[in-house]
């Protein structure tokens, strides 16, 4: 670290990279804090926001070197922040400190070039490249309602519609974390709202909580990075090998039904290795479509016998996973009992506070309550491994209002993004108490700083079923990247989406192009969608089930490939879905967000528009071979025909793997 403070102006330089330029007396530039006022109003987990600041622009005054760190003394009035710069653990940490205790906002400029692309913060989808954009940290639905009723009346009136502006997403996952294509990363331990603005020369860095540390790494190569960023952030558990033994059917109705659904799909042929049945806790039928009731045990009405079931289905070797969220149905037994023990979220009044989700109302388990939270984890433990399910989606986790009474007294404006990690953390214990971690795995939708530390698996969230750059298919590439390079190496998507309304319906199409896709990723599971009668389904037809039967058996062949990566990421932090730069520098790739590298040996160029023939794509300079059609390839621009079977997937011919790769050919 090279610090220097001549002449009024003042740098910070880690090696080789100009962190901070400032020059005295110029209000905007360096840092300044605030005190702040901020208003949040939430409507089925979107948030609108304001906030009234009074700013105060620090002088620095004093730049003191000491042997193991440098001060930097900011003065305003009779109040000062003091910045001390720290080398340690290959990072260097800007701590600060406050006489003025009223401080709640941090506002920080730091250096950048033109050419400085930026990655990163948690979940995106709209884009994977964040030069030029404003990214809010805040846990939210990635889908607003105001977006599906314009979606809704576009298709009326048969109308595309376009990318909004980019500040108008929201994610289920952020982090205030990013990496650059100059091999550095910038993470905050905060818990409150963040921004990044991403501007050509300068990221300008607003947190609305007086920060205690920010981390900078400086690394010369992309393993090294994420090795030093996961150290920080966390690493995620490995996966248990049955994941990779097949997909896994998302099917509901039942056990009949599941059982009449899985000897289809066997019957074609197919690899199946779990039965996802969302419904295992019954059904809520609403104007949305087919939803839950979140009483979590399982409907004996619905699911009768559904023990014998699952013990039976594990004797074939096809494991049964559940849903669970951290909410409560009103009409349920455990919402009576957890309400009655006061381990519900209350609202100012003292009641318990009830969100509305799509169409009904729900209470909330207060995870800051240690005995809710083991309440909570009893009901995993009894209901749920209890019976035998080997493992679950952990959903929702968005949805902490900021006006929420918590048993632990603190802000909830600060507990709102942190709520995720409860959520995962709570779903984790439960698994290592009952000594099934190798056995089990829970995936999640929400998410933030700490989340991969006990989450194996995230999934994309509620995916539109259609071929949107920002909602749909085309959405999966960005989010999966944004994801890997904050740290989640482990993410999956619904093979063809769920969400469904109007005359937006999932096509044969598009579900086999999603199969494709996810056969080439690190989990394939689909989903029925929130209306299944009207969305083609993997048992629709005969040629559905051939098609998705012969890719449930490429995606097991290639099992022990993905313990490979998943152990790399595991161990190292280097994720399992890779952007290309990684591997492939200076070759134009840092803006590239249709295309992604599962571990180092297969490059996946996804076909995610409806109706492609041919497909336009540059290969990264290497020996590359067709998986579907043995032809070689040695890089830059090519054309392929794509039909429907025969996806641009590719895998270096000089790989350990060659040999388990070649046979993919004739599967």
């Amino acid at each position: 670290m090279e610090v220097s403070y001549k002449n009024g102006k003042f740098q910070i330089v880690y090696k080789g990279q100009l962190v901070m330029d400032q020059e005295e007396n110029i209000h905007g530039i360096g840092l300044h804090v605030g005190i702040g006022q901020d208003k949040y109003v939430m409507k089925r987990g979107a948030f609108r926001m304001k906030d009234k600041v009074t700013r105060f622009f620090y002088q620095l005054i004093q730049v003191d070197e000491r042997e193991d760190q440098t001060r930097v003394t900011y003065q305003w009035m009779n109040h000062k922040i003091y910045m001390h710069l720290i080398e340690s653990d290959g990072y260097l940490e800007m701590k600060f400190t406050y006489t003025d205790k009223r401080i709640n906002r941090l506002y920080l400029n730091l250096c950048t070039s033109k050419d400085e692309m930026a990655y990163g913060c948690g979940e995106q989808f709209a884009a994977f490249n964040l030069k030029g954009k404003r990214v809010k940290n805040w846990v939210s639905e990635h889908v607003a309602l105001s977006s599906i009723l314009k979606k809704i009346v576009a298709y009326q009136l048969n109308r595309k519609v376009g990318l909004m502006e980019y500040e108008k997403y929201a994610s289920y996952m952020v982090q205030p974390t990013f990496i650059t294509n100059h091999k550095r990363f910038v993470h905050i331990d905060c818990s409150a709202y963040s921004q990044f603005d991403f501007e050509d020369d300068q990221i300008q860095i607003e947190v609305r909580e007086p920060v205690k540390t920010i981390y900078i790494g400086q690394e010369d190569d992309y393993p090294s990075l994420m090795s030093g960023l996961t150290q920080l952030v966390g690493r995620q558990p490995r996966l248990p090998e049955w994941v990779f033994d097949g997909m896994i059917l998302g099917i509901q109705d039942g056990p009949q039904v599941c059982q009449e659904k899985l000897d289809k799909i066997l019957g074609h042929g197919g690899k199946v290795n779990g039965i996802w049945a969302q419904d295992w806790e019954g059904q809520r039928i609403t104007k949305f479509g087919k939803q839950l009731f979140w009483n979590w045990k399982y409907d004996k009405s619905l699911y009768k016998d559904l023990p014998e079931y699952i013990r039976k289905w594990q004797e074939d070797q096809v494991n049964f996973l559940g849903y669970i969220n951290p909410f409560l149905a009103m009409e349920g037994d455990l919402y009576k009992e957890a309400s009655q023990k006061g381990y519900v979220v209350k609202n100012k009044y003292g009641e318990d506070y009830l969100v509305t989700i799509t169409t009904f109302p729900a209470a909330m388990i207060d995870l800051t309550n240690p005995l809710a939270f083991e309440y909570m984890k009893n009901i995993i433990t009894d209901h749920m491994l209890g019976i035998g399910m080997k493992g679950w989606m952990a959903d929702f986790a968005e949805y902490l209002p900021t006006d929420a009474v918590l048993y632990s007294g603190q802000d909830p404006r600060l507990v709102h993004n942190r709520w995720p990690v409860l959520w995962a953390k709570c779903n984790q214990e439960a698994i290592e108490e009952a000594g099934m971690e190798d056995q089990i795995f829970f995936f999640v939708r929400a998410g933030y700083t700490g989340t991969g530390t006990y989450a194996k698996m995230m999934w994309n969230g509620d995916q539109h079923v259609d071929w949107s750059r920002d909602y749909g298919i085309g959405s999966i590439v960005n989010s999966q990247l944004s994801l890997a390079v904050s740290g989640i190496g482990n993410s999956h998507s619904d093979i063809g989406g769920y969400t469904t309304f109007g005359k937006m319906t999932r096509s044969k199409e598009l579900l086999l192009r999603w199969t494709e896709m996810n056969a080439f990723s690190m989990v394939m599971r689909s989903h029925e969608g929130n209306q299944p009668d009207k969305n083609h389904q993997f048992d629709s037809d005969e040629e559905t089930m051939d098609f998705i039967s012969r890719f449930t058996r490429i995606y097991c062949h290639l099992k022990p490939y993905h313990l490979y990566v998943d152990q790399i990421n595991h161990s190292s932090g280097m994720p399992s879905v890779r952007p290309l730069f990684f591997h492939y520098e200076d070759q134009g790739f840092e803006s590239c967000d249709d295309a992604y590298l599962l571990g180092q040996d297969i490059l996946v160029y996804p076909v995610v528009e409806e109706g492609q023939e041919s497909k336009e794509l540059i290969l990264p300079e290497d020996e590359w071979i067709h998986f579907m059609t043995g032809q070689e390839y040695f890089g830059g621009r090519v054309t392929l025909s794509v039909p429907l079977g025969r996806p641009p997937v590719f895998y270096r011919k000089h790989s350990q793997f060659r040999l388990l790769f070649e046979r993919v050919k004739d599967m």
